[in-house]
C-alpha cells in the first residue's frame, strides 16, 4: 500500500514520540504493521542511534514477531562502513517496514547520511515501504532536526541545538518525549527563529502519520502542535546568545488519537472531518 503525498507516491511515514508500548498489546506498532499490503510483513530494525543495540533489537524482534511480522531483520549499522555494506542494502531492499529505534539522532545522521544504506531507505520509501521511527528515529525525519538543549533553559537564544535531518518530511520540526520531559520551551524557541516551520511535539506512546497535507495522531499519548506562523513579535534578533527570548502569539493545539491537523489550512481536524478527508483522499487516488 503506497500513500500519495505532496512529494509523490510514497509509503507511509510515521513518527513516534518514544516509550511506545512494546507489550503484546503494542497498539502503535500493530497499527504500523497494518500500513503495508502484506498480511505478515518483514520488518527491518535499525538500532544505529542506540548505545545498547543488542538489547533494543531483541525487544523489537520479540514484539514485532508476537504481533504478526513474518520476519524481523537486524540492520546492524554501527559505522559508515556498515552503511556501505551490500548485505545491509539487500536487507533494506527486502524490508516492508523500516523501523529506526531511539537513542542519539546525531548518530543516525552522522552514520547514515550520504550512504548506500540511506539511499536504499529512500528508494524503498519511494516504492511504498513504511518508514517509522521512535524518539531519535522520529526526530531525524524532518529537514531541520532538534538534537539537544536543556528544556529547563530553552527559551534563551541558542539554547536549542539544531542540525540537518534526513528531510523525509518537510515543513515541520519534530521533538519527542514532549510532555514527559517538558519540552514546550524548546519548540517555542525554534518557532521564534524559524516561524515557517510547524513545531510537532510528540509525547510518549503517541505517534503521527504524515498523510500528504494532513498529520494524523494516534496512540494513547498526546501530540502538541506549535504554530509560530502568526507570531506578532520577538526580540530574538536583538539578543546575544544565552539571553532570554520573548515571543508573542504562539498558537498551540493538543491532538489525541483520531484527531489530525491540516498543514495547509493550519487548523485541527476532528474525527468526523478527518474521516471525510480520508475518504476524499482515497477517492482522489483510486
Amino acid at each position: 500500500m503506497s500513500t500519495p503525498s505532496k512529494f509523490g507516491t510514497k509509503g507511509p511515514l510515521i513518527a513516534i514520540g518514544g516509550a511506545e508500548d512494546r507489550s503484546s498489546r503494542s497498539d502503535i506498532l500493530r497499527r504500523i504493521l497494518t500500513m503495508t499490503d502484506k498480511e505478515a510483513p518483514t520488518v527491518g530494525v535499525i538500532t544505529t542511534a542506540s548505545s545498547i543495540p543488542d538489547d533494543v533489537f531483541e525487544i523489537y524482534r520479540t514484539t514485532f514477531c508476537t504481533i504478526g511480522a513474518a520476519e524481523v531483520l537486524d540492520l546492524r549499522i554501527r559505522d559508515r562502513m556498515d552503511a556501505a555494506s551490500l548485505d545491509i542494502v539487500a536487507m533494506i531492499q527486502s524490508s516492508d517496514i523500516i523501523f529506526l529505534s531511539g537513542g542519539d539522532q546525531m548518530r543516525l545522521t552522522n552514520i547514515l547520511g550520504a550512504t548506500a544504506a540511506m539511499a536504499a531507505i529512500r528508494a524503498r520509501h519511494a516504492d511504498g515501504a513504511v518508514i517509522a521511527g521512535t524518539s531519535a528515529g522520529a526526530a531525524c525525519q524532518s529537514q531541520t532536526m532538534v538534537y539537544g538543549g536543556s528544556a529547563g533553559d530553552a527559551l534563551r537564544k541558542g539554547a536549542v541545538r539544531m542540525s540537518a535531518g534526513f528531510g523525509l518530511v518537510e515543513g515541520v520540526i519534530i521533538d519527542t518525549h514532549f510532555l514527559e520531559r517538558g519540552r514546550f520551551s524548546r519548540l517555542m524557541e525554534v518557532g521564534a527563529t524559524n516561524p515557517e516551520y510547524l513545531g510537532l511535539g510528540i509525547g510518549e506512546d503517541a505517534a503521527v502519520l504524515f498523510d500528504g497535507d494532513v498529520i494524523r495522531a494516534f496512540g494513547s499519548g498526546h501530540t502538541i502542535i506549535v504554530d509560530s506562523s502568526q507570531v506578532t513579535g520577538s526580540n530574538v534578533c536583538e539578543l546575544e546568545d544565552g539571553q532570554p527570548v520573548s515571543v508573542q502569539n504562539v498558537i498551540m493545539h493538543a491532538l489525541v488519537d483520531g484527531f489530525g491537523y491540516s498543514q495547509t489550512e493550519r487548523r485541527v481536524l476532528g474525527p468526523d472531518e478527518l474521516q471525510a478527508k480520508s475518504l476524499e483522499y482515497t477517492s482522489a487516488y483510486s
